[in-house]
């Protein structure tokens, strides 16, 4: 678990330096079972991400209904190292923050 405490500490501080004045709240897991680890609040948009330590990592009860149902809403999405770039492309594209 240590692995993905550090991946999302540095997400968060990744995050907020991609999106300067954006707000991330850490989610309570056990308010609602399997939503997404973090909310990214940027301008008028909204994002979810459930950080793992890698691509292989086990998916609890829930996380993959509540990460679709939230991408038809605005985005969501797991995201690990191996996908970090791409989702991070992702975010920019909905944020309106396209390099």
């Amino acid at each position: 678990m240590a692995k993905e405490n550090a991946f999302q500490a540095a997400l968060i501080k990744e995050l907020h330096s991609e999106f300067p004045g954006c707000l991330v709240l850490k989610n309570d897991p056990n308010y609602i079972q399997g939503i997404p680890d973090l909310t990214v609040l940027y301008n008028d948009k909204w994002a979810l991400l459930e950080a793992k330590k890698d691509g292989k990592a086990h998916h609890q009860p829930n996380q993959d209904y509540y990460v679709d149902e939230a991408n038809k809403m605005s985005f969501a999405s797991f995201i690990f190292p191996e996908n970090k770039e791409e989702v991070m492309h992702e975010l920019r594209k909905v944020f309106g923050r396209e390099r």
